[in-house]
């Protein structure tokens, strides 16, 4: 990933697209995760950098800095793991992290009000209709 998108960074939310989102889908989720931390020889957790969902399922992606810049219209930010409901983009430890990006097409919307990242899945559970992912890799210094 770019040290634009991370704390070494302008630590803005990266630029995404996607297509297919398959009939009859009526919100979008997207998490992005860190399985990797505190150190990728020795995962201890899965670190959240970003939840949203309701994201309408006419959206074609997200804007470079969609964050701070304008989430389609009724997208709803979930707490990460700084405990705050906004991007917080790479800053690892040490070594070389992977970075997943997962897109979920869900048959619902979720009434829920700023949840975490396992709130959301258990939400989800039973509303999956599809789902995508790209990993990203980052590590300090990386120019």
């Amino acid at each position: 990933m770019p040290s634009r998108y991370s704390c070494e960074g302008e630590d803005m939310s990266p630029p995404l697209a996607w297509d297919g989102v398959p009939a009859g889908t009526k919100s979008l989720a997207l998490v992005l995760d860190d399985p990797d931390a505190p150190d990728p020889k020795a995962p201890k957790r899965v670190w959240v950098h970003w939840v949203l969902y309701n994201i309408p399922p006419e959206a074609k992606g997200l804007a470079e800095n969609a964050d701070k810049g304008g989430l389609p219209g009724g997208t709803v930010r979930g707490v990460t793991d700084f405990r705050k409901a906004e991007y917080r983009g790479p800053c690892p430890p040490i070594g070389r992290h992977r970075y997943f990006h997962k897109l979920y097409a869900l048959d619902t919307t979720l009434d829920l009000a700023h949840a975490t990242k396992a709130e959301l899945e258990a939400a989800m559970k039973g509303h999956v209709v599809a789902q995508a992912e790209l990993i990203g890799t980052y590590q300090k210094g990386d120019r």
